[in-house]
This record gives structure tokens, sequence and C-alpha cells, in this order.
């Protein structure tokens, strides 16, 4: 069974409700007909019913819950929590009524923050930016985490490294450029997301043009700075660094790079620098190795909201709603 099947198989074991907010594009209901259909989870789609009849085309979504936020009961309770929420910013009760009234994201992230709803799935459509700007504001980070971040889960076909092929990639979508104690919060989290949704054990790598002193730069020793502060945080995580990619997943290379290391040569979490190194990384691997490319999926929000690429399809739709109900059975 391969990964995005076994998300699947753990999903529909113990049902979650999951909104997708983004009922101006076809994707969504193409989406929706086939999580509804493998009985993956419940779905909310967030809309008039003008709309959703103007947009769903010919597919099913008769099982699917539809909130119009002009006419639902629940509107009401959400703009009075939201201006609890950002009264010290100032907002109005005016202001989050128009919000919610037209920003379906928004509304969205109200639905799981007052337990409507387990988890979100948008991106289709908008940008990271917009996805993740109401989940930071409204539902904050998750307790005991510093930071928020992205990741993938990578599947790559006839690999013979990570997982079987199988690992986490971060930060691919969110941090710019990680602090050393960002990055070594971000390996936490990786890792904490490979054992959730993998359930292997996490072995991380924290990448560099560099193995083990090769070369000298300031980029390197922000990378060896928070290997340090990694393993100082967790000692009995699998982690280290630096590693040039080869080292860190070829076992022979690993062997002769970095000799002893327990995780050079079978990492299955990847910690790149920066976000420039991440993003590449991943669509490198996406499209030359053909590989399966889940997310970006959000780490560190105190509930689940994940985004997706704007050229995703309906079957990526379908994947990452799968991996929210999951990530929510773990909330």
């Amino acid at each position: 069974m391969g990964f995005i099947d076994e998300m699947k198989a753990k999903a529909k074991a113990n049902k979650k409700t999951i909104v997708l907010p983004e009922s101006e594009d076809e994707r969504t209901y193409k989406a929706a007909e086939t999580v509804l259909k493998e009985g993956i989870a419940n779905v909310v789609i967030v809309g008039s019913q003008e709309e959703i009849e103007k947009n769903k085309g010919s597919y099913d979504i008769s099982g699917a819950q539809i909130v119009d936020p002009a006419t639902s009961d629940k509107t009401a309770g959400y703009i009075a929590k939201l201006v609890e929420l950002r009264q010290k910013k100032g907002m109005t009760e005016e202001q989050a009524r128009e919000i919610l009234l037209t920003n379906y994201l928004y509304y969205g992230v109200m639905m799981v923050k007052m337990k409507d709803a387990d988890g979100m799935v948008s991106g289709a459509c908008h940008s990271t930016a917009d996805t993740l700007r109401p989940c930071l504001q409204i539902l904050k980070t998750k307790p005991g985490t510093k930071l928020v971040s992205a990741f993938f889960v990578m599947c790559v076909p006839d690999c013979e490294y990570g997982e079987n092929g199988v690992f986490v990639f971060a930060d691919c979508g969110l941090n710019q450029n990680p602090a050393p104690e960002e990055l070594a919060a971000i390996a936490e989290s990786s890792a904490q997301s490979f054992r959730m949704l993998v359930g292997a054990e996490p072995k991380v790598a924290f990448l560099s043009h560099s193995s083990k002193g090769s070369a000298k730069h300031a980029d390197v020793d922000k990378v060896v700075e928070a290997v340090k502060i990694a393993k100082e945080a967790n000692p009995v995580r699998m982690l280290d660094g630096e590693f040039q990619l080869d080292a860190a997943i070829v076992p022979s290379v690993g062997e002769s790079k970095a000799p002893g290391s327990p995780v050079a040569g079978h990492a299955n979490v990847l910690v790149f620098p920066d976000l420039d190194a991440g993003n590449i990384g991943y669509k490198l691997v996406q499209r030359l190795a053909k590989a399966e490319a889940y997310g970006p999926m959000t780490q560190g929000i105190a509930a689940p909201v994940n985004d997706l690429s704007r050229g995703c399809s309906a079957e990526d739709i379908v994947g990452v709603v799968a991996i929210t109900a999951v990530q929510a059975q773990n909330q």
C-alpha cells in the first residue's frame, strides 16, 4: 500500500470534518466528490447556494455540508469571537462581519477554531500567505511549538533511499531564512510529522553544501549551530548534520563523508538551510524523479490547516484532505 492509500485508510477509520472554502474553483468539487465517495472525510463547502450551483458543474457533492456565511446561524458567534481575538488590533464588529462574509478562508478557519470542523484545506486558487494569514491570526501556534513551518511529504517511485522512497522535506514553503534556533524547531516539528504520518523512526539530516566541516562559510556555521541546538533540545532524537544531500541519503557516501553517524546515508527527514533550497529541492524531485509531492503542509499551528500548490490537481486535494484528517486525529 502506498503512502497516500495508507493516509486514506487511516482517515476512513476515524472520519473527521474538513472544510474546503474555495467554492469558486472547479477542483474543489471534483475533490469533494471523491472524498465523499471514498468515505475519507466529512466535507464542508463554504459558499452561497447560488455560487455553488454555478461552479460545481456535474460533480456529485450531495453528501457535503454547504455553509453560507450570509445565512448561517453560526455567523454571529463567529463575528463576536473574531472581534474578541483581534480586539488588541482594533478590529470592530463591522470589520469582522465584512471579513467573514467576503473571505471564505477566514470563515473556514473560524469553523475550525469553534470546533465546527476539524481542519481546512485551501490554496488551489489562493497564495500561501492568504491561506496561512487567518490561521496565524485566529488559531495561533500549537502549545509548546516555537515556530510554524511548512513541509512536503515526498513519495519517490522506485527509490531505495529514505523510508522506501518516502521523505519529509522542510521548510519548503514558509520561513525564508531560518536562524539556527528556527532550523532546530523546524527539524523537531518535521520529525514529529514524519512519525505521525509515515509511522517510522525519523532520521533527520540538516542539509548544507558542506559535510562535517568540508567547507567553511557563515551559511555552514548556521547549520552547525542548528544541529547543536537540536541535539541539546532532544538528545534522544536521531538527527545529525551538516550534510550534503548525497551524504545524507546514500549509505556509501554517508559512510565515507561522515563515518560513525547514525543518520548519514539513511536520512528520511531533510531539513533545508533556507526556503530557496527547500522550494527548489522539492520541485526538482517532483519533476525529475516524478515524485508525488503532498503539501505544503503546515506544522506548529493549533489545528490542522494545509496549503495547496496553485497548480494542484483534484487528486492532490484529495490526498491533502486525507493527510489533514490524519493530523486532526492526532491533535
